[in-house]
C-alpha cells in the first residue's frame, strides 16, 4: 500500500509552518513519515499573513527541491488559510487575526510562492464573494476545499458550481456544539454526491461510531482519510508547536491549544490510521487502500 496523505502539518518534531524550517528538519520529517507507513504527502501550511505564508512556502519549496527524499515524499502543498472564517469554533487552531476575505491578488501571491506545488487550498466559501477565488484557483489547476467554514447551503452550492470539489476534515474546524439540524456538517452531507469528503480517523476528531455513520452515508467511493498530523507525531505527550504557537498533547494523543476545547491537528501516524480503520470500523485492506491511496489521488486528479 502506498498511502497519499493530503494533510500533514508536520512530523517527528518538525513543523512545516515554522518560519525557520531547515533542510535537515525537512529530511528528518520525511524519513520518519516513510518509517511509519507513509508514502506521499501534501505538506500543509496554515493561516498566517500573506507575507508570512509567502516566506514559508518559498522556503519549503526550495528545501524540497534540494532534498531527494523530500522530493519523493512531498508531492505538493496544501495551503489551509488565510481565507477562513474567523468566528470562534470555526477557526479552530488557526489565528483569527490573520484571516482575511478571499481575493485573487493574494491567492496568486500564494501560488507564486509555492512555485507550482500548490495542490489544495482550503477556504471558507462565505469569505469568497460569489466564489470568484474558487473559480480562479480551479482554473489554475488547484483543488479547492471547503473548511473552517459556516457557509450556508446556498453558498456551498455556488462554490460547487464554481469549482469546489472537496471538504477538509468534516466534523472539525467547527464549534463543539452546533444547531441540531441546520449546521455545516448536514449542509455538506446534503451535497455528498458532488464532493470529496475528508475525515481524520484518530478517535478524537470523530468518534469511531460517528465516523462509521458518515462513511455509510457518504460511501467509500467519495471519502478519503488524512492524518492532519502535527510535529508531535510519534513523540508522545508534551508541548509542541504549530505555526509558532504552543500545542499541548495529552496522554491519549489529543492535541489542543492550551485551555482550548478545539483540537489542533492530530498525532496520528499512517500506520495507526490503518490500524484504527481495521480495528474500529472493520474495514478490509482493500477498503482502506481506497480511502488512503486511491481516492486521494482521484480527488487531486492524479
Amino acid at each position: 500500500m502506498n498511502p497519499f496523505d493530503l494533510q500533514v502539518n508536520g512530523y517527528a518534531g518538525v513543523d512545516f509552518s515554522a518560519l525557520e524550517l531547515t533542510g535537515e528538519q525537512l529530511h528528518t520529517a520525511c524519513s520518519a513519515i516513510r518509517r511509519d507507513g507513509g508514502d506521499r504527502i501534501l505538506a500543509t501550511v496554515i493561516t498566517d499573513s500573506v507575507e508570512g505564508l509567502e516566506r514559508k512556502l518559498t522556503n519549503l519549496a526550495s528545501l524540497r527541491d534540494r532534498d531527494e527524499l523530500a522530493g519523493e515524499v512531498i508531492a505538493g502543498f496544501h495551503i489551509e488559510g488565510p481565507f477562513l472564517s474567523p468566528v470562534p469554533g470555526y477557526i479552530g487552531a488557526h489565528s483569527p487575526s490573520a484571516t482575511q476575505r478571499a481575493n485573487i491578488e493574494d491567492a496568486q501571491r500564494l501560488l507564486d510562492a509555492a512555485g507550482g506545488l500548490a495542490r489544495i487550498i482550503t477556504l471558507a466559501p462565505e469569505v469568497d464573494a460569489e466564489s470568484r477565488v474558487t473559480r480562479y484557483l480551479t482554473e489554475q489547476g488547484v483543488v479547492v476545499a471547503a473548511g473552517h467554514t459556516d457557509a450556508s447551503l446556498d453558498e456551498l452550492r455556488i462554490a460547487v458550481d464554481q469549482g469546489l470539489t472537496m471538504v477538509t476534515h468534516l466534523g472539525n474546524g467547527c464549534p463543539v456544539n452546533l444547531p441540531r439540524h441546520d449546521n455545516i456538517i448536514q449542509r455538506v452531507l446534503s451535497l455528498r454526491d458532488q464532493l470529496w469528503i475528508g475525515f481524520i480517523p484518530d478517535g478524537h476528531h470523530i468518534d469511531f461510531y460517528a465516523l462509521k455513520n458518515y462513511l455509510d452515508l457518504v460511501g467509500l467511493e467519495r471519502s478519503f482519510m488524512v492524518t492532519d498530523t502535527i510535529s508531535a507525531a510519534g513523540l508522545g505527550p508534551g508541548i509542541y508547536e504549530l505555526a509558532g504557537e504552543p500545542v499541548e498533547v495529552d496522554e491519549a494523543g489529543a492535541a489542543r491549544r492550551p485551555g482550548s476545547a478545539n483540537l489542533s491537528g492530530s498525532t496520528l501516524t499512517m500506520q495507526q490510521l490503518h490500524e484504527n480503520l481495521s480495528r474500529y470500523l472493520g474495514l478490509s485492506d482493500s477498503e482502506i487502500e481506497q480511502l488512503v491511496e486511491i481516492n486521494p489521488r482521484k480527488a487531486l486528479g492524479d
